[in-house]
């Protein structure tokens, strides 16, 4: 049972503990609604995709990664399949040296399998036992979690917001900045301007980003990676591969083993 997002924040506000862990399952195309909470949290996907949202980021974090959101920080999220989150909350005075920024992180096995335990457990933990030194284990582990290249900036800029919005909408779009600067009349350089400014990144960077975070979501679901390659306009598979390859350090199919 899924418990009412208010109510979870106010438990999870009002809570006194270090460390709590918790588990729960969304049905697919799920949307949690913007919130903020007062502690740290990791969510950690251990079955399908989470699509989270904040006011000038957008990140796409598959199963088996995880994503750092400090605390006070508004954010939103969609399930992209059935989901089964495992969440870590923690209190940001007992642990200051937790990092500060909003991040895709890495997983790794040991904290895969310590975040699996630790969801059954709850405090107080008594000093020196096993259910105490697996939450300090956790929080060992979140100290050094390593980012991921999975996040997409999302322009203030309505003229730039207005190609990123058309490029999500139909990622296989192959128009060019001298199209864009047609259809806006803005000048190409004020375009490429605006993009580095907006985002830090050019705009065929951000299109290619764009294009492998989709990706993810549809390799995930199961689509073959023949029919998303095409789909995203890419000339054959292996260009598209090639190119994941590039961002993600590992082919798709290595990518969700």
């Amino acid at each position: 049972m899924i418990k009412p997002l208010n109510e979870f924040l106010q438990e999870i506000d009002a809570g006194d503990w270090a460390v709590i862990s918790s588990a729960t399952d969304y049905p697919e195309n799920w949307v949690i609604p913007e919130h903020s909470h007062e502690k740290h949290q990791l969510l950690y996907a251990i079955e399908g995709v989470m699509v989270v949202h904040s006011a000038h980021n957008q990140w796409t974090v598959p199963s088996n990664r995880g994503f750092w959101m400090p605390c006070g920080q508004v954010h939103s999220l969609r399930c992209v399949g059935p989901l089964k989150m495992r969440s870590v909350f923690v209190r940001p005075d007992a642990f200051p040296n937790l990092p500060t920024e909003t991040k895709a992180v890495s997983v790794s096995p040991l904290l895969s399998e310590l975040i699996k335990a630790s969801v059954s457990l709850k405090p107080p933990y008594a000093e020196d036992s096993r259910d105490a030194r697996i939450m300090h284990l956790i929080l060992d582990e979140l100290a050094i979690l390593p980012a991921l290249p999975l996040s997409l900036p999302q322009p203030g800029d309505p003229r730039i917001n207005r190609i990123c919005l058309a490029l999500q909408q139909d990622p296989g779009d192959a128009s060019t900045v001298e199209d864009w600067s047609g259809r806006l009349e803005l000048d190409q350089k004020t375009i490429q301007r605006l993009f580095r400014k907006e985002t830090g990144l050019t705009f065929g960077q951000w299109r290619q980003q764009a294009r492998l975070l989709l990706a993810l979501e549809r390799i995930a679901v199961g689509q073959k990676i023949i029919d998303v390659a095409i789909e995203l306009g890419y000339e054959s598979p292996s260009a598209f591969t090639s190119m994941f390859k590039k961002q993600f350090g590992k082919t798709p199919s290595q990518f969700f083993r």
